[in-house]
C-alpha cells in the first residue's frame, strides 16, 4: 500500500476531505505537523511532529522517518507545510515543485519580483521598509500610484490587504497592516507590499501542474465585488460567465506566472483580475483552493479535488479531469464584526433553499471572532448546485439572508472597522 505524508499546520479546514481522499484510494496516511501527536489522538493515525516553519528542520525529519518507514509522497495541505513538502520531496526523489519556487509563492515581494522580470502582467509595486516614515510611504506613491493597496508579503486569507485611495489613507494603511502583521508574526517592523489598485472582476483558477503544463480544473466566480478597503471573499461559483476571451486571458496569465515562478508539479491556486480585456495577476499559491471550498468539485470519474492531487503525487493516472457539468459555488460566511460567537441561527431554514446541499459551521459557540483584514478565518461554508452559475449565486445569497450570526461584545477582542456593511 502506498504511504503519504500530509503535512497538516495546526489551524486548517482541511485534514478530512484529505483523509478521506486517501481512503478512497487505497493510501495509507502519516500526519505531519505542529501538532501531529493530537492529530494522532484525534484521528487515530501515525504522525510526526514537525516545525513546519522551519522547512529545512522540517525536511531532515521527514527524510530521517522515511528511512524508518518509506514515503511514496509528501503532500502539504495548506500553505504552511508547502516549502517543507517541496524541500523533503526533492530530497526523497519524489514528484514536487522545486523549493525556490514554493518559497517565492510565500513572499508576495519575492512573487511580484519574479513575475516583473517575466513580464507577467501584474499590478504595479514596491516594497516599504519596515522603518518607512509616512514621507517615505508618500514618496513610494509615486511610482505606485492611487488607488492603492498595502499587504503584508506573507500573511493569507486577505487578512491585512487594505485599500487607500489618498496618501493621507496610504499612511494609516500602512501602520494598520504593520500592528495586524506583529499581532499575527510577531515582527513588529516587518516590510509591507505596496501595489497599484487593480479594477474589475476576479476570478480562481485551479489546475494542476504536471511537467509545468498547467491543466484547468476550474474558474471562479467572485461576484461580490472585491473593491476595498478590506478584501473579504464571500462567493465562489463556477463555471465562471466571463466571456471567452476574458477568460482564455485570466488562464493565460495564471499560466505565465507559474512558468515565471518555476512551479513545476501539483495544484495551483491562482487570483486574477480581468479589466478592460488585459489580465492581472493577484496571487499564486501552490495549493488547492482554500477552505473547505475545494468541496464544489468532483470531476467526470467521480474523483474529489483531494483525490486527483494526491493521485498525481502518486504518478497514478488522474483520468479525465473535466468539472461535471452542473454549476456550484460556496459562500464563505463572513463575520459581521468582532467579538464572541454565540451561534448561528437559520441553519434549518438556509438548508432548505433549493439548490443548497450543506452548510458546515467551522467556529465553535463561545470562541472569539474577528473580520478581516484583522481576522483570516470565516465563521463556516454553505454549498450549493444548480442549473447555472446564476441559480447557484442566488441560492447561496438566499441562504446567506436567512443565516442569524450572534455575537457578543468582547473588550478583549478589538478590531478597527473595516468598512464593510454586516451581512
Amino acid at each position: 500500500m502506498a504511504r503519504v505524508l500530509l503535512l497538516v499546520p495546526a489551524a486548517t479546514y482541511r485534514v478530512a476531505d484529505f483523509l478521506e481522499a486517501a481512503r478512497t484510494l487505497g493510501v495509507e496516511v502519516v500526519i505531519g505537523g505542529d501538532e501531529a501527536h493530537a492529530l494522532q489522538d484525534l484521528m487515530g493515525r501515525r504522525s510526526v511532529q514537525l516545525p513546519l516553519d522551519d522547512p529545512v528542520a522540517a525536511a531532515e525529519m521527514i527524510v530521517a522517518h522515511d528511512e524508518v518507514a518509506p514515503l511514496d509522497a509528501v503532500i502539504a495541505v495548506d500553505d504552511r507545510g508547502a516549502v517543507a513538502a517541496a524541500e523533503a520531496s526533492q530530497r526523497l526523489g519524489l514528484r514536487h515543485n522545486p523549493p525556490d519556487a514554493v518559497a517565492a509563492t510565500r513572499d508576495k515581494l519575492v512573487m511580484r519580483t519574479r513575475l516583473g522580470r517575466a513580464e507577467v502582467p501584474q499590478p504595479a509595486f514596491t516594497s516599504v521598509a519596515g522603518d518607512a516614515a509616512p514621507e517615505d510611504v508618500t514618496r513610494l506613491l509615486g511610482g505606485v500610484g492611487l488607488p492603492c493597496v498595502v499587504k503584508p508579503r506573507t500573511l493569507s486569507a486577505s487578512q491585512g490587504v487594505l485599500r487607500a485611495d489618498t496618501a493621507e489613507e496610504a499612511v494609516a494603511a500602512v501602520e494598520r497592516v504593520r500592528r495586524i502583521v506583529a499581532g499575527a508574526t510577531g515582527t513588529p517592523d516587518a516590510a509591507l507590499l505596496l501595489e497599484r489598485f487593480v479594477p474589475g472582476p476576479e476570478v480562481a483558477v485551479e489546475g494542476l501542474l504536471t511537467d509545468g503544463v498547467l491543466s484547468v480544473l476550474a474558474v471562479f466566480d467572485k461576484p461580490d465585488p472585491l473593491e476595498g478597503p478590506a478584501f473579504e471573499e464571500t462567493i465562489y461559483v463556477t463555471p465562471s460567465r466571463l466571456d471567452a476571451a476574458d477568460t482564455s486571458a485570466a488562464v493565460a496569465a495564471a499560466a505565465a506566472a507559474c512558468r515565471a515562478l518555476g512551479l513545476a508539479e501539483g495544484p495551483v491556486h491562482a487570483e486574477v483580475r480581468v479589466h478592460e480585456g488585459r489580465a492581472s495577476v493577484i496571487e499564486v499559491a501552490a495549493r488547492t483552493i482554500g477552505g473547505l471550498c475545494a468541496r464544489t468539485l468532483t470531476f467526470s470519474t467521480g474523483r474529489t479535488l483531494e483525490q486527483l492531487v494526491i493521485a498525481q503525487a502518486l504518478g497514478r493516472p488522474l483520468g479525465a479531469t473535466r468539472r461535471r457539468t452542473r454549476a456550484s459555488g460556496v459562500l464563505m460566511i463572513p463575520i459581521p464584526r468582532a467579538g464572541i460567537l454565540e451561534g448561528v441561527g437559520g441553519r434549518d431554514l438556509a438548508a432548505r433553499v433549493p439548490g443548497i446541499t450543506d452548510i458546515q459551521i467551522t467556529i465553535a459557540p463561545g470562541r472569539p471572532v474577528v473580520p478581516v483584514p484583522e481576522g483570516d478565518r470565516y465563521l463556516g461554508f454553505v454549498f450549493a448546485r444548480g442549473r447555472s452559475p446564476a441559480d447557484v449565486e442566488a441560492a447561496l445569497r438566499q441562504a446567506q439572508a436567512l443565516l442569524d450570526v450572534r455575537i457578543a461584545p468582547d473588550p478583549d477582542v478589538a478590531t478597527t472597522p473595516t468598512g464593510r456593511s454586516p451581512c
